[in-house]
């Protein structure tokens, strides 16, 4: 009897770059693995989308969709290529419009596209039906999701096998067009048996003509054991990953689970051993000066009590790095149990994976609950759909508080399409203004990536490729691995023994000025009166100047918001200690500054 034939999709190029690189990796430099798995007999790929799309455009001055248009002429017209939309929300952070929804799948359905992965994170199926109207609108491929993971010890109420199954049949009740289904575990956090029993349910539910998929990720360390108890339920396909950038935060090797289903019953993509090993040897040459965080290698025993997304964690980790508080990693990790527990147990993956990790982010930086990150906020509130279960009810009268928003119950569409920054006419005429070509292509990067997108069509947006030590010695557009401070430049307050000094620094051998600054009493308070009278405004946590919502000479009262930085794809609000005069504001939008920095001086 002939073995079942699984289709493989190789998502090396993808999901294996976000997890492993935060999706930091240069067309040029990865193009050639490209030839070499095709050559190695692989024909559907992740080539896209999801955060490989804002990545391109925010650190690496590259434009996603002449990306994808020159993967498609390396693989040829028959590959299945897919990328990854997140209902809603497409390749945004942010809910879309109806009308950005529809340019995301008209425009990647131009770029080379043949299969779009929809999931929404929340499994509320409402957030899944227009846009996978989109998705078949432009003959597209539509792969519907139901979103996994393991809820941490000791709380109930959604995925189980239960929740999976009322999801599905919610999917199905609705009528929306779909190909194929796909269980997505972004955490790695399901166990074997929970994937066994939700696989042979859908299988009984949609029947034998449906494809089925599972995909997972290694983090946790079941995600073999996981494929295998998949495939013996009944499922078509799984997703794989080439080493490098294969196991811990990505995908199982495809080498791995080709050695697994030996002696099964199991055809994986018809891919033979010795061509795979020659497609990752070239792999592992293309990627030889890019830096490895030590965490994307590791698996986790503790990721099911905080289900981090591979995905997620290596970008979370690499911004942390960039921000100087790598250390607080820990902290953040434990942490953000409490608040997936009291977030309504929308699925750990993005958009909401980031929403939990800004929360812990910020109840570890600024103590439990002192601030409210505005996508956790706003999700709990209801503005992105439907939670599986309520959350806390006193987390969401603190949200509402904090953001000063009700509660709603509206459809997150509706909400979007009177939001005047989410029309397709704003941003042409945005474009317009900057001066920029308004093609459908400029308007959905600047709807899609905001003033970072404006900032890419400028050419002003910054590279940012980590890369090993040797390599970065004669470019200094490359930022080392751990290094924080390789290339600053720019004027720091620094305290040496006690005493503050001034210090401008440039690159090469430009001279360096050091100018000391009235002492003060101590070197620890963020807001001690300095000798001008007036009361320091400290940064809050390492970042970048995001907004300056006062000016020199006005008058602004106690707790009053004057500055907002980003840090963690995440706005911190800088209030103000005192009330007072603004007398000085010592930082310019855009500005990189350091914990504890002042920001501003309060006369």
């Amino acid at each position: 009897m002939s073995k079942k034939y699984i289709d493989i999709m190789d998502t090396t190029f993808r999901d294996g770059f976000q997890s492993v690189f935060g999706g930091r990796v240069l067309m040029n430099d990865f193009f050639p693995a490209v030839e070499a798995a095709k050559d190695a007999g692989i024909n559907h790929f992740e080539f896209g989308g999801g955060a490989r799309f804002q990545s391109l455009f925010f650190y690496l001055q590259e434009n996603a969709f002449d990306m994808m248009d020159r993967f498609r002429q390396i693989v040829g017209p028959d590959a299945n290529l897919q990328t990854l939309a997140r209902g809603i929300n497409t390749v945004m952070l942010d809910t879309g419009s109806r009308e950005l929804i529809d340019l995301h799948a008209k425009l990647f359905a131009k770029h080379g596209t043949t299969t779009i992965r929809n999931f929404d994170a929340l499994n509320d199926v409402q957030n899944l039906e227009y846009s996978a109207e989109c998705i078949k609108k432009y003959g597209l491929n539509h792969e519907v999701v139901v979103t996994l993971m393991d809820l941490p010890p000791g709380c109930f109420g959604a995925h189980d096998v239960a929740f999976y199954e009322k999801t599905l049949r919610n999917i199905l009740d609705s009528g929306l067009p779909y190909d194929s289904i796909c269980f997505k575990d972004a955490s790695g956090t399901s166990s074997p048996q929970k994937i066994y029993e939700t696989i042979q349910m859908a299988r009984r539910l949609v029947g034998n003509n449906t494809h089925i998929r599972l995909h997972t990720h290694e983090t946790a360390g079941v995600s073999v054991s996981c494929y295998l108890a998949a495939l013996e339920a009944g499922a078509d396909g799984i997703d794989l990953a080439a080493s490098p950038v294969s196991g811990g935060t990505s995908q199982p090797d495809i080498l791995t689970m080709l050695h697994a289903v030996k002696g099964k019953n199991f055809d994986l993509g018809g891919l033979e051993i010795d061509k795979i090993l020659k497609y990752e040897e070239v792999l592992k040459d293309c990627l030889k000066d890019y830096f490895i965080p030590p965490e994307a290698t590791q698996v986790s025993p503790l990721i099911p009590f905080s289900p981090m997304p591979g995905g997620a964690l290596t970008a979370n980790t690499q911004m942390m790095r960039d921000n100087g508080t790598l250390d607080k990693f820990p902290e953040v990790i434990k942490a953000m149990q409490e608040v997936v527990e009291r977030g309504g147990y929308g699925t750990s993956v993005t958009p909401v994976s980031q929403f939990y990790w800004q929360q812990a982010y910020a109840n570890v930086m600024f103590g439990p609950w002192k601030q409210i990150a505005p996508g956790y906020g706003k999700m709990v509130l209801g503005y992105f759909g439907k939670t599986p279960v309520p959350a806390d009810p006193e987390i969401v009268k603190l949200a509402s508080e904090k953001l000063k928003l009700e509660p709603t119950t509206l459809n997150p569409l509706d909400i979007a399409d009177a939001d005047e920054k989410k029309r397709v006419s704003v941003w042409k005429q945005r474009l317009e203004i900057e001066g920029i070509e308004t093609t459908e292509e400029n308007i959905f990067i600047a709807a899609a990536c905001d003033e970072k997108g404006i900032a890419f069509l400028k050419g002003e947006s910054p590279l940012n490729v980590r890369k090993n030590d040797s390599v970065c010695e004669n470019d200094k557009d490359c930022k080392l691995g751990e290094n924080k401070m390789a290339n600053a430049s720019g004027n720091y307050t620094v305290v040496v023994d006690g005493q503050r000094f001034n210090v401008s620094i440039a690159e090469g051998n430009a001279d360096i000025q050091v100018t000391p600054v009235a002492n003060s009493n101590t070197t620890t308070s963020t807001s001690a009166p300095i000798s001008t009278g007036g009361t320091e405004v400290p940064a809050a946590v390492n970042g970048a100047v995001w907004k300056i919502l006062v000016k020199e000479g006005d008058r602004v009262e106690k707790d009053q918001q004057i500055i907002i930085l980003e840090a963690m794809k995440m706005e911190i609000d800088i209030t103000a200690p005192v009330s007072g005069v603004i007398t000085k504001i010592l930082v310019n939008p855009a500005q990189a500054v350091d914990e504890g920095q002042t920001l501003a001086i309060i006369g």
